[in-house]
């Protein structure tokens, strides 16, 4: 996801003016007051390290069952929105005025696998408050950009902590930070580290100096199937609307309308629906480079008219023909939509992208829901 229609850190200098923030006395992040004892109420807070700016919370680089469950939860889409930590700096290991500043999102789960990878380091975590959301959706947003970052550093006094005037940022994170504003306002030297987390060592190990390898943005199948478990959740709304209005338009027939039909329709429109919602959702994503085209949604109404043409040959769509090529138009139709969702996950899309992709999708997926409602119609008034 590159730069949006929000701002994303492509300052000029009005913008430059509108970084010489104030701080709020009673505005200081996670760090507290020097005569204040650090809250110990979260469980990765182990204790403080005292600076000049004050006692900093120390934080373990350890993660527990907590953690895992946690984050399972989240795959699931269980409790997302709320899955966060207080920005603010954060100690890990113990760390002095020279040791090196990480900086990432307060998306507990970007959280974790920072300071999960920074086990054995002595270093200090810069967490922005980008409203729960992780690095690349968040510089997207804005909210990881460079005046959060700026405001950041002034609430934590940083300048006071270390000695240096280094920060290293997530390369995700690029597209939401002005580099050149942070160094023009704060002093501190923006350093982009690698694309993910545990090449973090290495990188430090290499003298800050990030291969081609770590630069290199991947998204593999693992990396799609683990997305997968929060689209199944989150598209069930899309799921349950089509089953409950298919459902009680089936009960339509040349005499009426038959409740007692529409009960009967229910199992076989329950398959055919999933069948839509698994194509989409399951396997658009997994196969997403092996199909033809750039576009999400086309990728999805091939798999869509694949699946539904297996189906079709394997004798279980249910019906006479015209019904049958309903539910193909369907299931294509229906496929197509919930792949298109599937770009806010991508790393291949843009906002522009998107909404030119949109334009000619959902026209297309109209069309195909249409074809199929007509079907259904010419086969009850036959």
């Amino acid at each position: 996801m590159g730069c949006s229609d929000q701002k994303c850190g492509c300052g000029n200098s009005n913008e430059l003016v509108s970084l010489q923030l104030k701080v709020p006395a009673n505005d200081y992040g996670c760090k507290t007051p020097s005569n204040d004892p650090v809250p110990t109420s979260k469980p990765y807070i182990i204790g403080g390290i005292e600076t000049r700016a004050g006692e900093i919370p120390q934080i373990s680089a350890r993660l527990d069952w907590k953690d895992y469950l946690g984050a399972f939860k989240v795959r699931w889409g269980i409790r997302r929105d709320q899955y966060r930590v207080d920005p603010g700096l954060y100690a890990v290991g113990i760390p002095n005025d020279r040791s090196d500043i990480f900086v990432t999102a307060n998306y507990k789960f970007s959280f974790d696998l920072v300071r999960k990878n920074l086990n054995g380091v002595n270093a200090w975590l810069l967490v922005l408050d980008t409203k729960g959301v992780n690095v690349w959706c968040a510089a997207g947003k804005g909210t990881f950009g460079t005046k959060e970052l700026v405001r950041r550093i002034q609430l934590t006094s940083l300048d006071k902590v270390v000695i240096h005037r280094r920060l290293i940022l997530p390369q995700l994170g690029a597209t939401g930070v002005a580099a050149h504003l942070v160094k023009e306002v704060s002093g501190f030297t923006v350093i982009y580290g690698p694309v993910r987390a545990t090449d973090i060592p290495a990188f430090v190990q290499a003298n800050y100096k990030a291969s081609k390898e770590m630069r290199r943005v991947k998204f593999d199948w693992y990396d799609r199937l683990k997305l997968v478990p929060n689209d199944i959740i989150y598209n069930m709304r899309y799921l349950l609307t089509m089953l409950i209005v298919i459902s009680v338009l089936s009960g339509i027939n040349a005499n009426g309308y038959s409740m007692q039909q529409a009960l009967r329709n229910i199992v076989p429109i329950a398959k055919i629906v999933a069948a839509g919602y698994i194509a989409g959702i399951v396997f658009t994503p997994l196969l997403l480079p092996y199909i033809p085209t750039r576009n999400f949604s086309f990728k999805g109404l091939i798999l869509g008219a694949i699946v539904s043409m297996l189906l079709f040959l394997n004798h279980s769509l249910d019906g006479g023909l015209m019904v049958n090529f309903a539910e193909i138009f369907f299931i294509s139709s229906f496929s197509s939509f919930l792949a298109m969702n599937f770009t806010g996950a991508s790393t291949y899309t843009s906002l522009a992208g998107v909404k030119k992709e949109m334009k000619i999708a959902i026209p297309v997926q109209v069309i195909f829901g249409a074809i199929a409602v007509m079907l259904l119609v010419l086969e009850i008034a036959i």
